[in-house]
């Protein structure tokens, strides 16, 4: 029987403000240590360019937009 993959997913607000979600295969203990890194070579905060960074560890990340719907 094959192990099926657990995903988290994380809510993330960027230095513009900007609302996402993302999902990882790392636990939030990990993800934290991932964004000290991530923080090290960049000033700024972008969810994109963070979801980018951790995809070279984690393939299976992946940023989830968030829009807004009126009706």
């Amino acid at each position: 029987m094959t192990k099926k993959k657990q995903y988290y997913y994380y809510r993330i607000y960027d230095d513009e403000e900007k609302f996402n979600y993302f999902r990882s295969s790392y636990e939030e203990k990990r993800i934290r240590k991932m964004l000290k890194k991530f923080e090290v070579g960049h000033q700024e905060y972008h969810n994109a360019a963070f979801v980018d960074f951790l995809k070279k560890h984690d393939p299976k990340a992946e940023l989830i937009e968030v829009a807004r719907i009126s009706y």
